[in-house]
């Protein structure tokens, strides 16, 4: 960031430090926070911060965290499952960006624009924000819903649609740049044709580099090899990209889904996370710094409209589009609302439309502070439809009060695995109390006669309903990893001396619990799939007492190795040379055991002879 004095870096470090919780705390979306406290340090309001030129330069260096966020998201999309989304991205992409273009040129004209910057308008409008609004639908948690899969193609697919944009930018100029600027055309042309044989080369060259050049530095156990390795990655394509006049963006996109099967996509993860959260929050504050208060002071009514205008008309046609994707309503709205923003690529079709007189210098103005409040309404809009919803809904069920109980046994979590283990105790005549989160849940059990009652057991007022200092034990039986972590954390802090029998979905998280002591645990598919692979090998013609034993020295074994791992959890490079050594350890000990084996039965007979 050229100019901005260390001062400078210290009031946005704060504000970053600040904004952020004080939004979570006020039950306000992060971004929310973000914009406003740009806008209290912006030049446009209290102005004794930053000024406009330096508000400009941290926008500029902050959009590399949208860089960051698409290479991430990229890691998490293998390419299997991206050519799986290829209709949604093409096709509801397309449909989205023409529908809506159409629409907000039709509206341009209304207001007095000419035909030529009302459609250039109206396509630019139609892209959305790509980083706030993926960052409010993992804040809202509707990104891993299906609407929020069909938002996040429609959003590639408008970066794409971003690049012939910029380039034909000169068809639409009015003013007497136009005819020189339209001569400039055919070289775009070239340069898109470029631009688009560039990628090929980057997914050519990246399939078969990157993940051996990662290998080579993985090699050195440098961690912080690893970490500039991987941010050079995305820096290296950003360059590339920006060099053929392409989405530096959409290049980031591409380098994570090539390394989207790599072995080190964890690492890369974790590494360029903190650097993608910083970045993202110093852009929405940067965008926040960049809104004209006097323009919106000057001209309210107007502006206001316009942003309402904005925001409805992309609300509806893509909750007409979600509806037609076959989504209930209340997700087709939540689709609608996350994407009813202009985005960041406006700001950068405006600067290029009023370069190549596509756009008036008011024109730009105007439709610069429609798209930074139109981001700031996304938020809000969705915080009100969530409270709407519940509203529609009624109030959440008060949590049932257990009865008294001494001596007992507590379930938490009351789905097939807890109730596996209630039954028993049932049968056994043991007592117990079981809670769980969800009130259909409930309620439907008890409709086939098993009792069970509604409570959070991550909050300690509910555990003490249930007698947790009375209880012989505690079984974690949530299927939710964060939420069976939050309730063994509180069961152990408030009740250490409570024996828990912990549910583990996998390794990871059964190394999770270990961190915190909780030793008596069962990964939830690991006997189940060793009793199936018993009947197997029976099948297979082998006798009852060889497959036992083969199964028992499996499961001995990888017991034994799960708490090794776990010592060497920090160190993936160990992890990985553990894995590959295993099956040749697994092969060894079978040798040994069938060779034991062998000599007990020769044991046998020569004492049968001798009898």
């Amino acid at each position: 960031m050229v100019g901005v004095s260390l001062h400078e870096v210290a009031i946005l470090l704060a504000a970053l430090a600040i904004a952020g919780p004080l939004a979570r705390w006020l039950g306000i979306s992060e971004v929310l926070g973000y914009l406003v406290v740009g806008m209290l340090l912006g030049p446009n309001t209290i102005g004794w911060s930053f000024s406009d030129y330096k508000a400009k330069e941290i926008l500029h260096f902050a959009e590399f965290g949208i860089v960051l966020l698409l290479f991430l998201i990229g890691l998490e999309l293998r390419p299997k499952r991206l050519w799986a989304m290829r209709y949604a991205v093409f096709v509801l992409g397309t449909e989205q960006v023409l529908l809506t273009g159409a629409a907000l040129a039709a509206i341009g004209l209304l207001v007095g624009f000419s035909w030529q910057t009302a459609l250039f308008a109206g396509l630019a409008l139609a892209l959305s924000s790509t980083a706030l609004a993926l960052q409010v639908m993992e804040e809202t948690g509707d990104l891993n819903t299906r609407h929020g899969r069909l938002g996040f193609s429609v959003l590639l697919f408008q970066d794409l649609a971003a690049i012939p944009l910029i380039a034909f930018a000169p068809l639409f100029a009015t003013t007497a740049v136009a005819a020189a600027a339209a001569t400039t055309v055919q070289m775009d042309i070239i340069s898109v044709l470029k631009g688009l044989g560039l990628i090929a080369v980057i997914v050519v060259v990246g399939h078969f580099v990157l993940d051996y050049a990662l290998r080579l530095v993985a090699l050195t156990r440098v961690k912080e090899a690893m970490t500039a390795a991987g941010l050079l990655t995305v820096v290296g394509v950003t360059i590339l990209m920006q060099l053929a006049g392409l989405s530096a963006s959409l290049g980031a996109f591409i380098a994570g889904a090539l390394l989207a099967e790599s072995s080190y996509r964890h690492q890369l993860e974790a590494d360029i996370q903190p650097f993608e959260g910083l970045l993202l929050g110093l852009f929405f504050t940067a965008i926040g710094m960049t809104i004209d208060v006097r323009l919106l002071l000057d001209e309210p009514v107007i502006i206001l409209t316009l942003v309402a205008g904005l925001v409805a008309v992309k609300a509806v046609i893509l909750y007409v589009l979600g509806r037609w994707q076959g989504l209930e309503p209340g997700p087709a709205r939540r689709l609608g609302i996350a994407l009813s923003q202009g985005g960041e690529f406006a700001f950068v079709l405006f600067t290029v439309g009023y370069a190549s007189g596509a756009l008036t210098s008011e024109n730009t103005e105007l439709l610069t502070i429609i798209v930074t409040l139109s981001m700031a309404a996304t938020p809000i809009l969705l915080k009100i439809d969530s409270l709407l919803s519940r509203r529609r809904k009624g109030p959440a069920p008060a949590y049932d009060t257990p009865p008294d109980n001494d001596g007992h046994v507590i379930i938490a979590g009351f789905g097939r695995f807890g109730q596996i283990v209630a039954r028993i105790l049932t049968a056994k005549r043991i007592p117990f109390t079981a809670l769980d989160i969800s009130a259909e849940q409930v309620e439907f059990v008890r409709r086939f006669g098993a009792q069970a009652f509604y409570g959070d057991a991550s909050r300690a007022e509910i555990l003490e309903a249930a007698d947790a200092h009375r209880a012989r034990a505690f079984v974690l039986a949530i299927d939710d990893v964060e939420a069976s972590m939050r309730t063994a954390e509180l069961v152990r802090s408030k009740y250490p001396d409570l024996p828990v029998f912990a549910r583990a979905r996998n390794r990871n998280h059964a190394h999770r619990l270990l961190d915190i002591g909780v030793t008596n645990l069962q990964r939830e598919t690991f006997l189940s799939s060793l009793d199936i692979a018993k009947q197997l090998l029976k099948k297979l013609g082998m006798s009852e007492r060889e497959a036992g034993r083969i199964i028992h020295t499996f499961r001995t074994h990888d017991e034994r190795r799960l708490v090794e791992d776990y010592k060497l959890a920090s160190d993936l490079d160990k992890l990985r040379e553990r894995a590959r050594s295993d099956v040749k350890t697994l092969e060894k000990l079978f040798e040994e055991d069938a060779a034991e084996e062998a000599r007990l039965r020769e044991l046998g007979q020569a004492e049968e002879a001798a009898r």
